[in-house]
Protein backbone atom coordinates (compact mmCIF):
# COMPACT_ATOMS: atom_id res chain seq x y z
CA UNK A 1 0.00 0.00 0.00
CA UNK A 2 1.13 3.52 -0.70
CA UNK A 3 0.56 4.77 2.83
CA UNK A 4 0.35 3.39 6.33
CA UNK A 5 -3.18 3.23 7.71
CA UNK A 6 -4.54 1.68 10.92
CA UNK A 7 -7.52 -0.15 9.40
CA UNK A 8 -7.79 -2.38 12.47
CA UNK A 9 -8.97 0.55 14.58
CA UNK A 10 -12.02 0.91 12.29
CA UNK A 11 -13.21 -2.70 12.62
CA UNK A 12 -15.63 -3.35 15.44
CA UNK A 13 -15.57 -6.75 17.11
CA UNK A 14 -18.92 -8.06 18.31
CA UNK A 15 -18.70 -11.18 20.51
CA UNK A 16 -21.40 -13.86 20.28
CA UNK A 17 -22.88 -12.58 17.01
CA UNK A 18 -24.70 -14.00 15.09
CA UNK A 19 -24.49 -16.85 17.60
CA UNK A 20 -22.73 -17.64 20.86
CA UNK A 21 -19.05 -18.37 20.44
CA UNK A 22 -18.61 -16.38 17.21
CA UNK A 23 -16.58 -13.16 17.10
CA UNK A 24 -18.09 -10.95 14.38
CA UNK A 25 -15.78 -8.52 12.57
CA UNK A 26 -18.06 -5.60 11.67
CA UNK A 27 -16.93 -3.47 8.73
CA UNK A 28 -19.83 -1.01 8.93
CA UNK A 29 -17.62 1.26 11.02
CA UNK A 30 -15.29 1.49 7.99
CA UNK A 31 -18.19 2.78 5.93
CA UNK A 32 -19.00 5.38 8.59
CA UNK A 33 -15.47 6.79 8.36
CA UNK A 34 -14.78 8.32 4.93
CA UNK A 35 -11.01 8.11 5.42
CA UNK A 36 -11.16 4.36 6.12
CA UNK A 37 -13.60 3.66 3.28
CA UNK A 38 -11.44 5.70 0.89
CA UNK A 39 -8.35 3.79 2.04
CA UNK A 40 -10.04 0.48 1.19
CA UNK A 41 -11.13 1.54 -2.30
CA UNK A 42 -7.82 3.28 -3.04
CA UNK A 43 -5.98 0.14 -1.93
CA UNK A 44 -8.08 -2.06 -4.23
CA UNK A 45 -7.30 0.22 -7.17
CA UNK A 46 -3.59 0.22 -6.31
CA UNK A 47 -3.46 -3.59 -6.01
CA UNK A 48 -5.29 -4.29 -9.29
CA UNK A 49 -4.43 -1.27 -11.43
CA UNK A 50 -1.87 -3.18 -13.52
CA UNK A 51 -3.72 -6.53 -13.69
CA UNK A 52 -5.96 -7.50 -16.57
CA UNK A 53 -9.30 -7.13 -14.79
CA UNK A 54 -12.24 -6.91 -17.22
CA UNK A 55 -14.95 -6.78 -14.54
CA UNK A 56 -15.58 -6.99 -10.83
CA UNK A 57 -18.19 -9.22 -9.18
CA UNK A 58 -19.30 -8.97 -5.58
CA UNK A 59 -21.36 -10.91 -3.11
CA UNK A 60 -24.47 -9.43 -1.54
CA UNK A 61 -24.57 -7.17 0.32
CA UNK A 62 -21.43 -5.67 1.85
CA UNK A 63 -19.20 -6.81 -1.00
CA UNK A 64 -21.23 -4.46 -3.22
CA UNK A 65 -20.08 -1.48 -1.17
CA UNK A 66 -16.42 -1.98 -2.07
CA UNK A 67 -16.85 -3.35 -5.60
CA UNK A 68 -19.09 -0.54 -6.90
CA UNK A 69 -16.66 2.36 -6.35
CA UNK A 70 -13.79 0.14 -7.55
CA UNK A 71 -15.69 -0.60 -10.79
CA UNK A 72 -16.29 3.10 -11.39
CA UNK A 73 -12.66 4.02 -10.71
CA UNK A 74 -11.37 1.21 -12.96
CA UNK A 75 -13.97 1.72 -15.68
CA UNK A 76 -15.10 -1.92 -15.63
CA UNK A 77 -18.52 -3.60 -15.38
CA UNK A 78 -19.86 -4.70 -12.00
CA UNK A 79 -21.71 -8.03 -11.65
CA UNK A 80 -24.05 -8.59 -8.71
CA UNK A 81 -24.08 -11.98 -7.01
CA UNK A 82 -27.30 -12.10 -5.04
CA UNK A 83 -29.23 -14.43 -2.81
CA UNK A 84 -31.65 -16.66 -4.68
CA UNK A 85 -34.88 -14.97 -5.76
CA UNK A 86 -33.56 -11.39 -5.73
CA UNK A 87 -32.75 -11.00 -9.45
CA UNK A 88 -35.39 -10.75 -12.19
CA UNK A 89 -35.08 -12.50 -15.53
CA UNK A 90 -32.92 -15.45 -16.49
CA UNK A 91 -30.40 -16.34 -13.82
CA UNK A 92 -27.81 -18.99 -13.10
CA UNK A 93 -27.96 -20.47 -9.60
CA UNK A 94 -25.46 -22.24 -7.35
CA UNK A 95 -26.37 -23.97 -4.08
CA UNK A 96 -23.65 -24.52 -1.51
CA UNK A 97 -23.30 -25.73 2.08
CA UNK A 98 -22.98 -23.47 5.07
CA UNK A 99 -22.03 -24.64 8.54
CA UNK A 100 -25.57 -25.74 9.43
CA UNK A 101 -27.63 -25.21 6.28
CA UNK A 102 -27.58 -24.63 2.55
CA UNK A 103 -27.75 -21.36 0.66
CA UNK A 104 -28.12 -20.38 -2.98
CA UNK A 105 -26.72 -17.47 -4.96
CA UNK A 106 -27.58 -16.23 -8.43
CA UNK A 107 -26.27 -14.03 -11.20
CA UNK A 108 -27.91 -12.72 -14.37
CA UNK A 109 -27.04 -15.26 -17.05
CA UNK A 110 -26.37 -12.64 -19.76
CA UNK A 111 -24.16 -10.31 -17.72
CA UNK A 112 -20.86 -12.20 -17.93
CA UNK A 113 -19.07 -12.10 -21.30
CA UNK A 114 -17.30 -15.34 -22.24
CA UNK A 115 -13.63 -15.27 -21.24
CA UNK A 116 -14.01 -12.16 -19.07
CA UNK A 117 -11.30 -11.82 -16.36
CA UNK A 118 -13.11 -11.14 -13.10
CA UNK A 119 -12.05 -9.85 -9.69
CA UNK A 120 -14.36 -11.46 -7.12
CA UNK A 121 -14.94 -9.29 -4.05
CA UNK A 122 -16.46 -9.57 -0.59
CA UNK A 123 -16.09 -7.56 2.58
CA UNK A 124 -14.84 -10.44 4.74
CA UNK A 125 -13.41 -13.80 3.78
CA UNK A 126 -13.98 -16.49 6.40
CA UNK A 127 -14.20 -20.13 5.21
CA UNK A 128 -14.25 -19.22 1.51
CA UNK A 129 -17.36 -21.32 0.88
CA UNK A 130 -19.51 -18.50 -0.50
CA UNK A 131 -16.66 -17.21 -2.64
CA UNK A 132 -15.99 -20.71 -3.99
CA UNK A 133 -19.68 -21.01 -4.96
CA UNK A 134 -19.52 -17.55 -6.57
CA UNK A 135 -16.39 -18.52 -8.51
CA UNK A 136 -18.14 -21.67 -9.76
CA UNK A 137 -21.19 -19.62 -10.75
CA UNK A 138 -19.09 -17.07 -12.66
CA UNK A 139 -17.20 -19.90 -14.38
CA UNK A 140 -20.50 -21.51 -15.40
CA UNK A 141 -21.53 -18.15 -16.84
CA UNK A 142 -18.37 -18.15 -18.99
CA UNK A 143 -16.12 -15.88 -16.96
CA UNK A 144 -12.73 -16.51 -15.41
CA UNK A 145 -12.16 -15.50 -11.79
CA UNK A 146 -8.52 -14.46 -11.76
CA UNK A 147 -8.35 -12.89 -8.30
CA UNK A 148 -10.27 -12.65 -5.03
CA UNK A 149 -10.29 -9.58 -2.80
CA UNK A 150 -11.58 -9.08 0.73
CA UNK A 151 -11.17 -6.18 3.10
CA UNK A 152 -10.83 -8.60 6.04
CA UNK A 153 -9.49 -12.15 5.95
CA UNK A 154 -9.71 -14.87 8.60
CA UNK A 155 -6.99 -17.33 7.50
CA UNK A 156 -7.48 -19.51 10.58
CA UNK A 157 -10.73 -20.64 8.91
CA UNK A 158 -8.69 -21.92 5.91
CA UNK A 159 -10.23 -19.82 3.14
CA UNK A 160 -7.13 -20.20 0.96
CA UNK A 161 -7.56 -23.99 0.89
CA UNK A 162 -11.21 -23.56 -0.14
CA UNK A 163 -10.30 -21.17 -2.96
CA UNK A 164 -7.44 -23.23 -4.38
CA UNK A 165 -4.85 -21.54 -6.55
CA UNK A 166 -6.73 -18.27 -7.11
CA UNK A 167 -4.69 -15.37 -5.69
CA UNK A 168 -6.39 -13.85 -2.64
CA UNK A 169 -5.61 -10.36 -1.33
CA UNK A 170 -6.92 -8.86 1.89
CA UNK A 171 -6.17 -5.54 3.54
CA UNK A 172 -6.09 -6.97 7.04
CA UNK A 173 -6.07 -10.50 8.45
CA UNK A 174 -6.83 -11.89 11.88
CA UNK A 175 -5.06 -15.12 12.81
CA UNK A 176 -7.57 -16.29 15.46
CA UNK A 177 -10.80 -15.32 17.16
Amino acid sequence: MARKFDLDSYIRRIPDFPKKGVLFYDITSILAAPEAFRFCVDSMVEIYRDKKIDAVAAIEARGFLFAAPFAIRMGVPFFLIRKKGKLPGKTLCKTYSLEYAEASIEIHAEDVPKGCNILLTDDLIATGGTLRAARDLLTEAGGLVTDVFGVVGLPFLNFRAALGDIPVKTLIEYDSE
